[in-house]
């Protein structure tokens, strides 16, 4: 896995978004983070600032 993954083990999830509140991946992006693509891990981590401004909504 070339691409690290984000996580920094918050692991609460936003009831209104489902992002988690520390890596700004949904439940489903976080289970399949090893089987994905880097291409697919880098446009996630990518969204990381508008996934947040979107929590802070």
């Amino acid at each position: 896995m070339s691409v690290k993954s984000p996580c920094i083990d918050v692991c609460k999830f936003d009831s209104k978004t489902g992002y988690c509140l520390g890596c700004m991946r949904t439940k489903e992006e976080c289970k399949g983070w090893k089987a994905m693509k880097d291409k697919h891990r880098r446009k996630i981590i990518g969204q990381k600032s508008e996934r947040a401004a979107m929590i802070r909504k």
